[in-house]
């Protein structure tokens, strides 16, 4: 009723085949699944500076940062969380930043979150805002596309027109 199969196995030698030497077959392993990664693949967890931690000095990070306590600095980071009990001297840029404490300085970034507990006495050059009811602020405001730009604040018109009028009397005189 059955008949056996011929599929698997090994049909007539052809010329020439029979004279080369197989290689050795050698068992194939499968990697073992206790292996845990030294880097984890998925997202790190922020790196927190706690309540009782002062800092003088700029921190630069392409992760993120929880702040609790004392910076007195400017910050770089990709998120940016400035805590109820934090205060931070210095200029912040990151892409994301979420205020809850206090901030004199600076404020760069392209989301930018004023909880109703911030407060921030400086400028906020940002993409996008969001300020709370409640929160306290001190400074201006300005929208940019590109708010993380590395350029600082743009040369006054005064300073601008005079190296203009400068050329005009040299082109003339």
């Amino acid at each position: 009723m059955f008949s056996k199969s011929r599929i698997n196995e090994p049909g007539p030698a052809k010329a020439g085949e029979s004279d080369k030497p197989k290689a050795p077959e050698t068992p194939v392993t499968k990697p073992s699944m206790d292996f845990t990664p030294t880097a984890p693949k998925g997202k790190v967890a922020a790196s927190v500076l706690s309540s009782d931690l002062t800092v003088v000095g700029n921190l630069r990070t392409t992760g993120d940062i929880q702040v609790e306590g004392t910076v007195e600095g400017d910050i770089r980071a990709h998120l940016l969380t400035v805590g109820e009990t934090a205060t931070i001297r210095g200029e912040i840029v990151a892409d994301d930043i979420v205020v809850n404490g206090r901030v004199i300085g600076r404020v760069r970034g392209l989301k930018v979150r004023l909880t109703s507990t911030a407060k921030v006495e400086g400028d906020i050059i940002h993409k996008t805002i969001a300020i709370e009811s409640g929160a306290h602020f001190e400074g201006s405001v300005q929208r940019q596309d590109d708010p993380l730009a590395t350029g600082r604040a743009p040369i006054p018109q005064a300073r601008a027109a005079a190296p203009a009028a400068e050329a005009q009397d040299d082109v003339q005189g």
